[in-house]
């Protein structure tokens, strides 16, 4: 049997069908994981994302040790609240995990880690923290549920505790608000509005059914995969790895490289890539020709071999195949050829992402 999360005995009730992931037994759909991702993108949808595991830090080190630790500045974040999306490296500068990490006061952060990863993660971080005033200390108390699409907010906050429903309403992207062991973010992973809202794991059912009797949809781990693709979003384990760079992986965004003096792990690495010029591109790919676009497959151009799918799927917003890709630095946006079971697709490069707010990112003629 895999681990299960609070809310497993309500997917078993709804007739989920169960997959494992990442050591989980989760949902991967309640009947119709197209209904599911249509969903999101039109009303408002729902997902148990308990398995990623929250993590508290705290000390008067917390901020130095996360300001070594991650490749992001996590002095960016002045103000309690406030979120930051970055990746932690290992020496070589490839990717441990990415993760958000939220400012909560003075010494106080919390981050969010895949599931996956979250063992290795904890591991690593303990190692690095050895000597340092910080405490690190993971909340296997509390589950996690994200509730996303037009109308996620308007359909969610009501149910939230007296005194949370107004400061959830009134979130910018990518801020929290939080009161006793409540914590509300306005982030997400399909490239639609919303919440994720961690809560004790002993309410987290009466949530969930709550959230059901006001029209939230609840969905699996295939409509999760259809959004975050079509959002041009990583996933851990696909579009990168511990042996591929956030530069390679379409993230270096997400790298404060000022002040030169902050010495992140990974950095060294970093600077010594980028000066070579020579890192591959992270690209999206729209599939012109007949076919579907999956992970591991050759992107070709002018009859050679110029890089691999990553991950990719059918997009039903768009109604055609997607996928992200890695490829030789130098193409720019133009025509390719995919390798579809020995046969070679037409399909163009296209910048991520594909799809916003329920709307295309990209020209499909």
């Amino acid at each position: 049997m895999g681990l299960e999360t609070p809310l497993f005995p309500e997917h078993q009730a709804m007739g989920a069908r169960i997959v494992r992931f990442g050591g989980w037994d989760m949902p991967l759909h309640y009947g119709s994981q197209l209904e599911e991702h249509h969903a999101v993108r039109r009303d408002a949808g729902m997902f148990d994302v308990s398995h990623m595991r929250v993590v508290e830090l705290e000390g008067s080190g917390a901020l130095a040790f996360l300001r070594r630790l991650l490749a992001n500045d996590a002095i960016k974040l002045r103000e309690p609240g406030k979120a930051l999306y970055t990746c932690m490296l290992n020496e070589r500068g490839g990717v441990m995990d990415d993760l958000i990490l939220y400012h909560r006061g003075a010494g106080l952060y919390r981050m969010v880690v895949n599931a996956a990863t979250a063992d290795k993660d904890l591991t690593w971080m303990g190692s690095q923290a050895a000597g340092q005033e910080v405490a690190i200390q993971p909340r296997r108390d509390l589950a996690m549920i994200a509730v996303q699409g037009p109308n996620a907010r308007r359909k969610a906050a009501p149910l939230l505790p007296a005194g949370l429903e107004r400061a959830a309403l009134d979130l910018d992207p990518f801020f929290a608000t939080e009161s006793g062991d409540w914590f509300v973010g306005r982030t997400g992973y399909t490239g639609e509005d919303g919440f994720e809202i961690m809560c004790p794991a002993e309410v987290a059912p009466g949530l969930w059914r709550d959230l059901v009797y006001a029209g939230v949809t609840p969905c699996g781990l295939g409509a999760r995969d259809t959004l975050r693709l079509e959002a041009g979003m990583n996933l851990y384990g696909l579009d990168m790895d511990e042996e591929t760079s956030p530069l390679e992986s379409g993230l270096g965004w997400t790298i404060a490289w000022e002040p030169a003096e902050r010495d992140f792990t990974g950095r060294a690495a970093l600077e010594a890539q980028r000066r070579s010029g020579g890192s591959r591109r992270f690209v999206g790919l729209l599939l012109t020709g007949r076919g579907v676009l999956r992970s591991r497959q050759m992107v070709l151009s002018r009859g050679g071999v110029v890089g691999e799918i990553t991950s990719g799927g059918f997009a039903p917003t768009l109604a055609r195949s997607i996928a992200l890709a890695r490829i030789n630095a130098g193409l720019g946006e133009e025509d390719c050829e995919v390798e579809i079971r020995g046969k070679a697709v037409s399909a163009r490069i296209v910048k991520p992402p594909f799809v916003r707010n329920g709307k295309a990112r990209i020209p499909l003629g």
